[in-house]
């Protein structure tokens, strides 16, 4: 069985995000998305939130994806999970450096985990969770950057 973890935050979950999710849930039996839980960082929503929106938006869709927590190295959580692919989406250039120095530190940190780059829909290039949450408190429109149930509960947030 080939299974994959697609990190992130999603903070919140963009259409980039479930693009990718999408796309990379057709090449393998099961994917995880795996929404890190990061002391270092000071979320809009909630570990449990994030949890709750990406289900929402996934699960009446695609019956090989699932959504966990986790926290610390992400090589360990695949290994626990039994994950051979951990899956990363690339908007432009400056994502690719960095990408490339995790996918290289994961490598040799676990040699049976692989990393695969999908590059985002163009649609999606200029597309970040900062950007919905800047354009989200300010009222402005969020219809065509995230699921309609995250828009909606965006909403309740910034009112």
């Amino acid at each position: 069985m080939k299974i994959a973890i697609y990190p992130g935050s999603f903070d919140p979950v963009t259409n980039g995000h479930i693009d990718i999710i999408f796309r990379a849930s057709a090449m393998v039996d099961k994917l995880i998305i795996g929404v890190l839980s990061n002391v270092k960082k000071q979320p809009l929503l909630t570990v449990e939130e994030r949890i709750a929106l990406l289900e929402a938006t996934t699960h009446k869709y695609l019956k090989n994806v699932e959504v966990e927590a986790f926290s610390g190295l992400l090589v360990d959580f695949a290994a626990k999970k039994n994950a051979s692919i951990i899956v990363r989406g690339l908007r432009a250039m400056s994502d690719f450096e960095y990408e490339l120095q995790m996918a290289q530190t994961n490598r040799n940190l676990n040699k049976n985990i692989e990393t695969i780059f999908l590059a985002t829909n163009v649609h999606y290039s200029f597309l970040s969770s900062s950007v919905v949450k800047e354009i989200a408190m300010f009222g402005g429109d969020i219809n065509s950057l995230v699921p309609p149930v995250v828009e909606e509960y965006l909403k309740t947030k910034f009112m």
